[in-house]
Order: structure tokens, then C-alpha cells, then sequence
């Protein structure tokens, strides 16, 4: 005699599973690291001596003692950096995401390569910065390495926000151009050309008409990744960039810390929110263009 089926439970009567306990940590971690900062940037930027006010936003544009507000131009070079880095980084680390994804899936090459680009894409900060101090600057190891075969090298190239810093940059935009865009390299079937082929195609053929297409919402989108990425770096630059090229972390690190002038903390925040608006458009784009793009890397 068979075993009568019990009827399922109706919908309105299950009770919720344990699963969602384990989110929980999530949830937490993101209320008080990122939607508490955020809150306080959002407010203070607003909040000024008697109540709310506009005088924050506006100080970042006003005049300071007969000279330019510094804020507008140390905006123009954080824009310029980030998007200097992540041009270079993606071109460079799309070149060798590509050629990692020719490799033997299982070989040593490729997996030497990703692993190095993973430790390298987090390798940032003091650490980053003194391995250039350590190398480059008046007394480095290359330099003075360099000075002994005949050649000179100015020591002063490391400290530039258009010079240093886009080299320092690049040591972890480019790993991490490889680690994020190599899912969709590997994503570009063999069919695919060999239909190319079958039909009359040439390699440019196929990189114009099927490759670079498919893949331009995928690099557009690490590009904006990597932009952001340099846009919110701080540590690094507070090493090696003076306050003669000021970026604007720079400039919120020392509203924050200043003991020569008070009371900047709010304008500091000011500060943050603009940041914080331009990194909430970029990924707002790499949001809908990752989307876009989700569909080619389905196997």
C-alpha cells in the first residue's frame, strides 16, 4: 500500500527559515559602514553653526583670502588621476586578461598570473607607497642603482599627481583590470569565430563585428570600476603627493585634522558628499552596463 502524499504547507503558513540568520552579519556590516557614514557625510554636509544651510556647499566655490577656492581645481586633478589610471589600467590589463585567457585553463602560467593579480589589485596604501619611496626616491634602490651606470634620474618625478602617483596607480589598477575583466574574455566562445570563418571572415573581421562588441560593455564597465577605485584612494597619495598638488581626499583628511584651522569639519563633509556623488553616478553606469553585459558570460 502506497504511502499517502502529504499536502504541502500553503504559502501564507510557511514559516521563515533559519537562512536568513545568516545575512544578518551582512546587514549590520553595511549599516554601520556605509549607510551610518553615509548618513553623517549627507547631514553635516547640510548643518551649519545655527541649523541647516547651504554655507557648506557654497564655501567649496567662494574665494578664500582674495585667492581661488582651492576645492574646484583639487577636483579637476582627482577626475584627471582617476581617469588617467583607469584608461591606462584597462587597456594594459585588457591586453593581458586576454592573453592569460589563452592559456592552458589549468596551467601554471594562468594560475600564477590571477593569483599575483589578486594579491597586487589589494596591495595599495603606506605599503605601496614606501615600496616607491624605497626604489625611487633620492636615496632608492633603482636610483642610486641608476646614478652608478651613468644615468641620472630626478627623484622629484614620485611626488607628482600627474607623474607619481599615475605610475603608483596603475601597480594595482592594471591586476585589477585582469582579475575583473578575464570572466568576460573567457566568455567569447571558439564557435563564434569559427563562424566568422565559415562565412568569409577575417580575425578583424570578428574582432570588429563580434568580439569588440560583445566585450565593450564589459571593459566600459571595469573601466568605470577603475576609476572609482582611484577616485576614493587616499593612503597612497597622502604619502607621496604634497599639499602643493592637493587631490580631494587630500583635502578632506586635512579639513578633518587641521590645528590651524577650526571648524572645517562640516565643510570637509561637503567635500565627501561631492565625492560621493560622482562615485554614486559612475556606479550607477557600471551598474546597468554590467547588467548589459551579464548575458554574454552565460555559458
Amino acid at each position: 500500500m502506497a504511502t499517502p502524499v502529504r499536502p504541502r504547507r500553503a504559502l501564507g503558513g510557511l514559516r521563515p527559515s533559519g537562512a536568513l540568520v545568516g545575512v544578518v552579519p551582512f546587514f549590520v556590516y553595511v549599516t554601520v559602514f556605509l549607510l551610518i557614514p553615509t548618513a553623517v557625510v549627507v547631514i553635516g554636509a547640510f548643518w551649519g553653526a545655527d541649523g541647516p544651510s547651504l554655507g557648506n556647499i557654497r564655501a567649496l566655490y567662494e574665494p578664500q583670502g582674495g585667492y581661488p577656492n582651492p576645492f574646484p581645481e583639487a577636483l579637476r586633478k582627482s577626475v584627471l588621476l582617476s581617469l588617467y589610471t583607469a584608461l591606462a589600467g584597462a587597456l594594459i590589463g585588457g591586453v593581458l586578461a586576454y592573453a592569460v585567457s589563452t592559456a592552458k585553463p589549468d596551467g601554471l602560467l594562468k594560475r600564477f598570473v590571477t593569483s599575483l593579480s589578486g594579491v597586487l589589485a589589494q596591495f595599495g596604501g603606506v605599503a605601496l607607497a614606501f615600496a616607491f619611496l624605497a626604489s625611487f626616491a633620492s636615496n632608492g634602490l633603482l636610483t642610486l642603482w641608476l646614478k652608478k651606470v651613468g644615468y641620472d634620474l630626478d627623484p622629484n618625478w614620485i611626488y607628482g599627481w600627474n607623474s607619481g602617483l599615475l605610475v603608483v596607480y596603475l601597480y594595482f589598477q592594471i591586476p585589477l583590470m585582469v582579475i575583473v575583466f578575464l570572466p568576460a574574455v573567457e566568455g567569447l566562445k571558439p564557435q563564434w569565430r569559427e563562424a566568422t570563418e565559415t562565412l568569409g571572415g577575417t580575425t578583424w573581421t570578428y574582432w570588429r563585428r563580434v568580439g569588440l562588441p560583445i566585450l565593450m560593455p564589459s571593459f566600459i564597465g571595469a573601466f568605470l570600476l577603475l576609476f572609482t577605485n582611484a577616485f576614493s584612494a587616499y593612503a597612497t597619495a597622502a604619502v607621496l603627493v604634497s599639499q602643493g598638488n592637493p587631490l580631494v581626499p587630500l583635502m578632506i583628511g586635512s579639513s578633518m585634522s587641521s590645528e590651524v584651522i577650526l571648524g572645517q569639519e562640516n565643510i570637509g563633509k561637503a567635500m565627501a558628499l561631492a565625492m560621493v556623488v560622482v562615485v554614486a553616478i559612475v556606479m550607477a553606469l557600471y551598474a546597468w552596463i554590467d547588467k548589459r553585459a551579464s548575458r554574454w558570460l552565460v555559458r
